[in-house]
C-alpha cells in the first residue's frame, strides 16, 4: 500500500507531524515528493535492488526518502547517528549504497563519510552541507512520475559477535498497491485494525528497525504519525494530549522515565485517547510494566521479534498477567523451540527459536555463512537470531537468554566483542571482558571486567582512563559504564571466555 491511495481520497490528511516545531507533510505532499524522488534516483540510474542511505535526524524527509524507495525497488539503509563517522563509512560502504542522504543537522558527520567513502551521489536535506546537493533542487529539477516498479525493502545494520555490523536484507514483496504489502503492515491491519482514524506516537530515533518500520506501516494504513524530535518523558506525554494519540511504541526505559515523573507532573496530562501502548526491544521490568497497566489500563501490549523480523510474537495485559514474563503467541511464522541438533523440544525445554515461514525472509549482506547458519538444518524455512526460550502448553513463548549476550541499554543493542577487541589493545589490559548488568533505568548498563598487566595498580583513575579510551574510539553509547578489576578471568584450558560464569557474579541474588 502506497500514500497515492491516500492521497487520493484525503490528500489533505497529516501524514507526519513534528511534536516539538508543529511542522506537517501531508499525504497530497508526500506522495508528490516521494513521487519525485523517485524519479529522480531513477534518473540517477539506480534499479531495482540498488541500496540508498539515509543519515538523519528525526525529521519528515526520512519518509519522502522511504516511500521513494519502497516504490522503486530499492533498498533503504538508515544509520545510526551516534555512530562515529568511521562507523558510519564502514555502513555505507558495506550495504553498496550508490545514494547517501544526509540532514543537516548532522553536517560535520555527514561531512566526515563522505570523505572517507564515495556514493554516487550526496544528498542533503533541511539545509545546506559542504558537498552534498540540495534535497530540495533534486526534487525540482525530477522528471515525471515512473509507471509501476518493483516494491523495495529495508536494509537495517545489526552487529554481530565479531562486533562488524551485518546488513539485514528483508524480502523484497510483490507490488501490493491497495493491501498491506509486508508483515508489520499486516499485523497493524488485522489485529490493531489501525486505519485512517489513527494517531500514532513515534517517541524513538527513526534510525532503528522498528520505529521506521512502525512509522511507515502506520502511513501505509493511512494513519497519521506524530514523531518526537527527540524523547522526553513530559514531552511525550505533552504530544500524546495535544494530538490526541492513539497508539504508541515505547522501549522499557522510556516507560521508567515517565514513571520517574512526579505524580502530580505525569497525571496531569490526558492520555484518555490511548488505545494502545505497545512496548518492545528489552525485557520490561515487571513492577515496571504492572505500574504501566495501572495507569494506563490494560491497552499495553508487548511484541517479541528482531531486526530480521523472521517472526513475531505478541501479548496483551491480560494474557501477560496470567503469564507473567511470556512475550506471547506467535503472529507472524510458527515458533518452535529446537536443541542444538535441530531436534523439536517438547513444551517447557528450553532450546533455540526458530519461526517458521512460507519462504526465507530474511538474508545477511554480503554474509552467506551468517544466513546459512540462521536456517535450520532440516528446514528451509525456520530461522533462528539465536535467542532462546521455551513454549509453554498453551503455545506462549518464554525467553531465558538473548543472543551471544548482547547488551540491551534503553532498547539499543551493544555488541561486547567490538568493546572487549578495542580493549584488548589497551597498553594496561592484560585480559578484558565486557558485559552487561542490571540497571534500574536502562535495563543494563555495560560493565567491563579487567585484569591489568603485572605492575599497574588499579584504581578510579585506571577506570576512568579506560572509559574515557573507548569514549574516543568508537561511539559514546557503548562505552562501559564502570569497570570491575579481578585477578583472572573464567576461561577454559583453551582460552574460551566462559562469560556465563562472569555474568552470574552481577545477577541480582534471590532472583
Amino acid at each position: 500500500m502506497y500514500p497515492a491511495v491516500h492521497a487520493q481520497t484525503d490528500p489533505h490528511r497529516p501524514a507526519v507531524v513534528m511534536a516539538g516545531s508543529g511542522r506537517t507533510v501531508t499525504y497530497g505532499q508526500l506522495e508528490d515528493e516521494s513521487s519525485r524522488l523517485a524519479s529522480a534516483l531513477h534518473a540517477r540510474g539506480l534499479r531495482k535492488g540498488d541500496v540508498v542511505a539515509v543519515l538523519a535526524d528525526n525529521a519528515p524527509e526520512v519518509f519522502s526518502i522511504l516511500w521513494a524507495a519502497l516504490r522503486s525497488g530499492l533498498y533503504i539503509t538508515p544509520v545510526n547517528r551516534n555512530l562515529t563517522s568511521s562507523e558510519v563509512a564502514y555502513i555505507v560502504g558495506d550495504s553498496g549504497a550508490k545514494v547517501l542522504f544526509a540532514s543537516a543537522a548532522l553536517a560535520d558527520l555527514s561531512v566526515a563519510v563522505a570523505a572517507e567513502v564515495k556514493p554516487e551521489s550526496l544528498i542533503a536535506f533541511g539545509g545546506a552541507v559542504d558537498g552534498f546537493e540540495s534535497f530540495e533542487e533534486v526534487l525540482a529539477s525530477a522528471g515525471a512520475p515512473l509507471g509501476d516498479r518493483p516494491r523495495g525493502a529495508d536494509m537495517m545494520y545489526s552487529s554481530g559477535t565479531t562486533g562488524r555490523p551485518k546488513g539485514v536484507k528483508s524480502r523484497m514483496l510483490p507490488i501490493q498497491v491497495d493491501q498491506p504489502g509486508d508483515p508489520i503492515t499486516g499485523l497493524l491491519s488485522q489485529a490493531f485494525k489501525v486505519g485512517p482514524q489513527d494517531v500514532y506516537l513515534q517517541p524513538a530515533p527513526i534510525y532503528h528497525a522498528a520505529p521506521l518500520k512502525w512509522a511507515g506501516a502506520v502511513q501505509a494504513l493511512g494513519g497519521t504519525v506524530v514523531m518526537l524530535e527527540k524523547f522526553d518523558a513530559e514531552s511525550a506525554l505533552q504530544a500524546i494530549q495535544d494530538h490526541r494519540v492513539t497508539i504508541a511504541q515505547f522501549v522499557p526505559t522510556m516507560f521508567v522515565r515517565m514513571l520517574q515523573l512526579p505524580e502530580a507532573v505525569r497525571t496531569s496530562y490526558d492520555v484518555s485517547s490511548l488505545r494502545l501502548a505497545v512496548h518492545a526491544a528489552a525485557p520490561c521490568p515487571p513492577d515496571v510494566k504492572r505500574a504501566m497497566i495501572e495507569w494506563w489500563g490494560p491497552i499495553v501490549f508487548e511484541y517479541y521479534g528482531s531486526t530480521e523480523q523472521h517472526g513475531i510474537t505478541l501479548t496483551s495485559s491480560p494474557e501477560w498477567q496470567q503469564k507473567p514474563g511470556t512475550v506471547g503467541k506467535a503472529m507472524i511464522g510458527i515458533a518452535h523451540i529446537c536443541d542444538d541438533e535441530g531436534n523439536e523440544l517438547p513444551a517447557g525445554e528450553i532450546g533455540s527459536v526458530y519461526f517458521e515461514r512460507d519462504e526465507l525472509p530474511f538474508e545477511y549482506h554480503n554474509d552467506p555463512e551468517k544466513t546459512a547458519a540462521a536456517i535450520h538444518p532440516q528446514h528451509g524455512t525456520w530461522t533462528t537470531v539465536g535467542d532462546l526460550g521455551y513454549l509453554d502448553e498453551d503455545g506462549y513463548l518464554f525467553l531465558t537468554d538473548r543472543k551471544s549476550f548482547v547488551i540491551i541499554s534503553g532498547g539499543v543493542n551493544i555488541y561486547p566483542q567490538e568493546v572487549e577487541n578495542l580493549l584488548t589493545m589497551h597498553e594496561k589490559i592484560f585480559d578484558v571482558a565486557v558485559i552487561g548488568v542490571p540497571d534500574a533505568e536502562m535495563g543494563q548498563s555495560v560493565k567491563a571486567v579487567v585484569q591489568l598487566k603485572e605492575g599497574v595498580e588499579a584504581g578510579p583513575d585506571v577506570e576512568r582512563e579506560i572509559i574515557d579510551y573507548v569514549r574516543a574510539n568508537i561511539a559514546t553509547f557503548k562505552a562501559p559504564r564502570s569497570v570491575d578489576f579481578v585477578d583472572s578471568l573464567p576461561r577454559t584450558p583453551t582460552g574460551k571466555l566462559v562469560k556465563r560464569e562472569l555474568t552470574r557474579r552481577y545477577e541480582p541474588q534471590g532472583v
